[in-house]
C-alpha cells in the first residue's frame, strides 16, 4: 500500500458575499478534486486542540499523527532542524521574519505593512541577515538565514526566558505598539529589532528593491519561540518509510523530526507562486522509488490568505487542482494499491488574514475501495455531511490503519 497526503495549507475559508456567499474553495473550478470526491470519504477534522494557537506548527503536527498536547514544543525549533541548526538542551529558537514597517520616526508608532517584505527572495534576504549578524550577532544571539522572509535566531541558554510574542502575519496593517515583545525578557528582543532598522534601512539590497517598486525589509520581527523537539519516528508509529516534500522549513523540519526524508524541488518557493507540478511529480516519484508514504505540503493558498488576496487564493486552489491533483489522478494507474488524503492544516480566512481553529474539510480516496459518496464537490460545506474527527491526530491513524 502507498499513501500520499496532499496538505493544502490554509485553503479552507469563510463564505464571501462577492463570491455569491461561497468560500474560495466552493467558488474555484476544481474538477479533479471533485472527481475524487465522488469516490472518497469526505468529512471534517479539528487539527488544533482547545487552548492551542492555530499555527501551522500545531496543525501540521496534528495532521502528521502526533498529538500536540504531548509533542508540541514551539514552531522555530522545527525550522531549526530543517536548516541543520543544532540546538542545545537549553537553547531557545525564535522565528526571525524580515518585515516591512511604516516610516514613522519612533519605532513604536510604526505599522506592520508587510510580514513578508514582498516575499523577498532568499538570495536577497541572506545578505540582509548576514549584515544583521555582523552587527548584532554574539555568543548569546546567533542568526541563521532561511528561505525568503523566514529566518532563525537562536538564543543560547534562553529556554527559561519569559516572552510574549506575536506573529507578524496576525497584525497586518495594524500599529505594532500593542504587539511588541513583552514579558520580563521581551525588551532584549525589542532592542535588537529597533537596532536592525538602522542596519537594514539603507542596505543596497533594500535600495534596489525600492527602485523596483518592491517592499523593502526594514526590520526584524521575532516570534514562534520554542525548545528542541523530540518526536517518535513515523516509521515506529506506522511501520512505513516516508518522505516530505515542502519548501517551508517548518514542515520540512517536522518531517525530519519524524524521520521522513526531505525532498528538494527546484522552483518550490514557499510562496504563492511555486512549482506546483514539480512538487507533485517529486511526491509521486518518491512513491515509485519505493517509499511507502509522502507528505506533500503546498503553502500557496495560506500566503494568499495572509495577504488578503482573493484572486490569488482562488488561483492557488485552481493550480493545486490542475497541477497537483490532476497529475495524481493521471498516475493512479501506476499503483496497484494507493490511498490519497487531501486537506488543509487550518483555515486562513481572507477576512481575517490569519489562521483560525475551525475544523477543516478532508477527502480520503482509496483506489481499491472506492466509495459511492453521492458528493459531487469537495469543499467546506459538503464536508459537514461526513465523518468528524475531533482529535486531529486520529485522522492519520485512520488513513494508515483504517481505524
Amino acid at each position: 500500500m502507498k499513501y500520499l497526503l496532499v496538505l493544502t495549507d490554509g485553503m479552507a475559508d469563510y463564505k464571501i458575499d462577492k463570491l455569491g456567499n461561497k468560500t474560495p474553495l466552493q467558488f474555484s473550478q476544481t474538477p479533479n478534486m471533485d472527481n475524487l470526491a465522488a469516490s472518497s470519504l469526505i468529512g471534517q477534522v479539528k487539527t488544533v486542540p482547545l487552548n492551542f494557537p492555530p499555527g501551522s506548527d500545531v496543525a501540521n503536527l496534528s495532521v502528521m499523527g502526533y498529538d500536540p498536547r504531548q509533542y508540541y514544543t514551539g514552531r522555530s525549533p522545527l525550522e531549526a532542524v530543517s536548516m541543520g541548526v543544532e540546538l542545545g538542551a537549553g537553547d531557545l529558537a525564535l522565528r526571525c521574519n524580515l518585515v516591512t514597517l511604516s516610516e514613522e520616526k519612533d519605532y513604536r508608532d510604526k505599522t506592520m505593512q508587510d510580514y513578508s517584505s514582498g516575499e523577498i527572495t532568499s538570495a536577497e534576504s541572506a545578505q540582509l541577515i548576514e549584515a544583521v549578524k555582523n552587527e548584532l550577532g554574539s555568543d548569546i544571539f546567533n542568526f541563521h538565514a532561511g528561505i525568503s522572509y523566514r529566518h532563525l535566531l537562536v538564543w543560547k541558554d534562553g529556554i527559561d526566558k519569559t516572552l510574549v510574542l506575536t506573529p507578524p502575519h496576525d497584525i497586518s496593517d495594524r500599529k505594532i505598539l500593542d504587539y511588541l515583545p513583552a514579558g520580563s525578557d521581551g525588551s532584549l528582543l525589542l532592542n535588537i529589532m529597533v537596532k536592525s532598522e538602522a542596519i537594514l534601512k539603507n542596505h543596497p539590497i533594500n535600495q534596489a528593491r525600492m527602485e523596483k517598486g518592491l517592499n523593502p525589509a526594514t526590520s526584524l520581527w521575532f516570534w514562534g519561540e520554542g525548545s528542541k523537539p523530540a518526536l517518535n519516528s513515523f516509521n515506529d508509529k506506522y511501520q512505513l518509510q516516508g518522505s516530505v516534500v515542502s519548501a517551508v522549513d517548518l514542515v520540512k523540519g517536522l518531517g525530519i523530526c519524524a524521520g521522513l526524508t526531505p525532498i528538494k524541488v527546484n522552483g518550490a518557493t514557499g510562496g504563492i507562486i511555486t512549482n506546483f507540478a514539480g512538487k507533485a511529480r517529486a511526491a509521486l516519484d518518491e512513491l515509485k522509488r519505493g517509499q511507502d508514504f509522502v507528505y506533500l505540503h503546498i503553502e500557496s493558498p495560506d500566503e494568499a490568505g495572509h495577504q488578503g488576496e482573493l484572486k490569488k487564493k482562488i488561483w492557488a486552489i485552481e493550480q493545486i487542482d490542475r497541477e497537483v491533483i490532476g497529475l495524481v489522478i493521471s498516475e493512479l494507474k501506476d499503483f496497484d494499491d494507493i490511498r490519497v488524503l487531501v486537506l488543509p492544516d487550518h483555515p486562513t480566512p481572507l477576512s481575517l488574514r490569519t489562521h483560525t481553529s475551525d475544523p477543516v474539510p478532508f477527502m480520503l480516496f482509496d483506489k481499491n475501495n472506492p466509495l459511492d459518496s453521492g458528493i459531487i464537490k469537495y469543499d467546506e460545506e459538503t464536508a459537514l455531511q461526513g465523518r468528524f474527527f475531533d482529535n486531529g491526530y486520529e485522522l492519520m491513524d485512520y488513513f494508515i490503519l483504517g481505524k
